[in-house]
């Protein structure tokens, strides 16, 4: 019989850093859903499990494809451990399944560029290389400083008057260093930074210890650049901030045409680059890219509907749809209406639905949606709420890249 290794992601309701933290979308998922979602693609590992004291994570991880299981009270407080939720969820799984655990995982959702490598990585080091536990690890080259014991943190801030106060009397010292010895880096020893993000334990080593490093540990090294960890709304801001670069890199962070039933565009900032030009006599013209109109077309000769949902009243997008001969709805002001019912029309469910925008009066249409997609110049915070980003802006070929991503670099289905 295989073995099985399941993976706990632990994911309580309550968060004081950021309301609902584990919920927060970034690159337009929820960072509970991104986790589940790299594990569940991980090798090595047979079961996906969410522990939390919330419905709405239950549900969101069950849509993800892992198991929920809800947490007892006493162990979901602010000084509740990790391990704790991870031996409570094994007992309920093994209940459950009626099978023991080899080897387990403690995976955090808080760690938003987790990569299904790193979740095979450590379950491979104990599975199949011997170790008792493992944990990933990023090279660090870094000068550690501490200040001397029993200082409180926050000491020798500058007093009123400017003066340093008592950190100038009493100095710092070097942890991984002689401070008056400064080696170059290819000359000192390679250090580890701990990235939080994946750990795996043998399951009876894990009880018998009740913490997760026993016996052998081994390192599993990540990409130093992937290392994050959200605990504050500036971690948030930076993690959907570099989203649209780290995710491009990850399999499955971009639609295929196996993942799309329809296109649905934004016009002003999307398939222009949101600038008007107005003539004497009031009439308003915008520039438009002709790579566009070879994406759409290749759309269409692939068999995706594809629709232009506007606000903007004037003549100029219908005239352009027209040239494309596309269906057109303009001068709409509530979006988001306009898209559910051309998909009831359509027959087209609004999960298998792609849509582009760039500002944040296409948010609606981004909840509606399976694949909400912004342009590269869009609004900081559409492009938080995108599951995808272009590398192209709006109005220089921004759906032509889409349409590469959906059919292929020579646009053929």
């Amino acid at each position: 019989m295989p073995p099985t290794v399941l993976a706990v992601i632990p994911a309580r309701g309550g968060s004081k850093g950021v309301p609902a933290k584990n919920l927060a979308p970034v690159g337009g998922v929820p960072l509970v859903a991104r986790a589940v979602r790299e594990c569940l693609a991980a090798g090595h590992v047979t079961d996906v499990v969410v522990s939390t004291d919330d419905p709405a994570i239950a549900t969101v991880a069950r849509e993800a494809g892992a198991v929920a299981v809800e947490r007892p009270a006493d162990i979901a407080g602010d000084t509740a451990t990790s391990e704790a939720a991870v031996l409570h969820a094994m007992d309920v799984f093994e209940a459950q399944q009626g099978c023991g655990v080899d080897v387990v995982l403690l995976v955090q959702c808080t760690s938003p560029f987790l990569d299904r490598a790193d979740v095979a990585g450590v379950a491979g080091a104990v599975l199949a290389d011997g170790a008792d536990s493992a944990l990933t690890v990023a090279p660090f080259h870094g000068f550690v400083w501490r200040e001397p014991d029993g200082r409180a943190a926050g000491h020798g801030q500058a007093e009123p008057d400017g003066r340093a106060g008592d950190a100038r009397l009493a100095g710092g010292e070097g942890v991984n260093h002689d401070k008056a010895h400064r080696p170059r880096r290819q000359d000192r020893p390679q250090d580890f930074l701990e990235t939080g993000a994946a750990y795996a334990m043998r399951a009876d080593g894990f009880r018998a210890a009740g913490h997760r490093f026993f016996g052998r540990t081994d390192l599993v090294r990540t990409d130093p650049a992937r290392v994050l960890e959200v605990d504050d709304p500036h971690e948030l801001a930076r993690a959907r901030a570099l989203a649209p670069l780290l995710d491009t890199r990850r399999a499955g962070t971009l639609p295929r045409r196996e993942d799309v039933d329809a296109v649905v565009l934004d016009f002003d900032g999307t398939q222009t680059d949101d600038r008007v030009y107005v003539d004497s006599d009031g009439r308003e013209t915008v520039a438009v890219h002709r790579g566009d109109g070879l994406g759409i077309a290749a759309l269409r000769r692939a068999g995706l509907p594809v629709l232009i949902l506007s606000t903007e009243v004037n003549t100029v997008v219908a005239a352009r749809a027209r040239k494309l001969r596309l269906p057109v709805l303009h001068g709409i002001d509530r979006k988001d209406r306009a898209l559910k019912q051309w998909c009831e029309e359509e027959g087209v469910a609004p999960e298998r639905v792609l849509y582009v925008g760039n500002d944040v009066n296409d948010l609606p249409c981004f909840g509606l949606v399976g694949w909400p997609v912004a342009v590269a110049n869009a609004h900081d915070v559409v492009r938080g709420a995108a599951r995808a980003v272009t590398t192209t802006p709006g109005g220089s070929g921004a759906v032509r890249e889409i349409a590469g991503w959906l059919l292929g670099p020579s646009l053929t289905p």
